[in-house]
């Protein structure tokens, strides 16, 4: 494990991060150093499946920081991102002490940090930890516009005001990760707080050295045929949803897990799948045919 605060510079950080078999261009190593150095949040925006998600999940396993994830979705609220109070305890303990109790004195002891339930992001300004917590906001595009307002009190000053606690502050400053995959433009008040990085689909020879990282027996060969054909798949009109990096290693490992050393046509046909996750997709490939394979075998 190493710390944060010690990374002397971007190249050390991408060399870290290469240990954990993610391979970072230096713009994106970069950013990732001064995210920590700065205390700044890291914005990381780009197509789905491209290792968004997994900069924050490699950052916990090279600093030993809590990995705290708040996952967006439409709706998304205070109560669940930020903290609630257990009601049924309050009422139980109300209902318990009512008689022998003033009711300011009880009122403080219901609203008190006891029946307080932390959500992610007062979970990641009140971590106590020997290590720096690391906080993925996950996919900050799919919550409402609001959503953002809510972020900025937390990612401007790393705390949150509680009317009947006061005001809490980070003892230490997470490391946050926030991830949006472009499905709406986020404000600017949210950009401004934010260091900035973009990851796009990886070049050939790239994503041969991932697949190469994360599947050691995966064969050079074999690896480069399944990319040419990813990377075909990629340039194809009309698809809705193209294929991550995700997806690569998830038909890797499929792969090797039937057997095969080499593709041809009918296991690329069968296993089509395991790239294109959209019915219409799918069925577009297969009436104009996937690209011709040929057996390297």
């Amino acid at each position: 494990m190493t710390d944060s605060e010690s990374w002397k510079d971007p190249e050390e950080v991408r060399e870290l991060l290469a240990t954990q078999a993610y391979i970072a261009e230096p713009p994106l190593a970069t950013a990732v150093f001064l995210s920590a150095r700065l205390g700044k949040p890291l914005l990381v925006e780009g197509e789905p499946g491209c290792g968004k998600t997994e900069i924050a999940k490699v950052l916990a396993a090279l600093t030993g920081g809590e990995l705290i994830r708040l996952q967006c979705f439409e709706g998304l609220d205070a109560r669940s991102a930020l903290y609630d109070w257990d009601y049924p305890r309050q009422l139980l303990t109300i209902r318990m002490h009512e008689r022998d109790g003033a009711p300011e004195t009880l009122e403080r002891q219901v609203f008190s940090e006891r029946f307080l339930l932390r959500g992610p992001l007062l979970r990641a300004l009140g971590g106590e930890g020997p290590h720096r917590p690391i906080l993925l906001i996950d996919e900050v595009d799919r919550a409402d516009e609001e959503f953002e307002g809510l972020l900025l009190e937390v990612l401007s000053d790393f705390q949150v005001t509680i009317p009947e606690l006061g005001t809490i502050r980070a003892k230490r400053v997470p490391l946050v990760v926030i991830t949006s995959n472009r499905t709406r433009n986020l404000s600017d008040a949210l950009k401004r707080r934010c260091l900035y990085a973009y990851v796009d689909y990886p070049d050939a020879e790239k994503e041969v050295a991932i697949l190469r990282r994360r599947l050691p027996s995966l064969e050079d060969r074999f690896a480069h045929q399944i990319v040419d054909f990813v990377q075909q798949l990629r340039r194809a009109p009309d698809l809705a949803k193209r294929p991550g990096v995700a997806e690569t290693l998830d038909w890797a490992a499929a792969l090797l897990a039937l057997g095969r050393e080499a593709l041809d046509p009918e296991t690329t046909e069968q296993t089509l799948g395991f790239l294109i996750k959209d019915a219409d997709d799918l069925a577009l490939l297969r009436e104009h045919r996937p690209p011709v394979v040929e057996n390297a075998g």
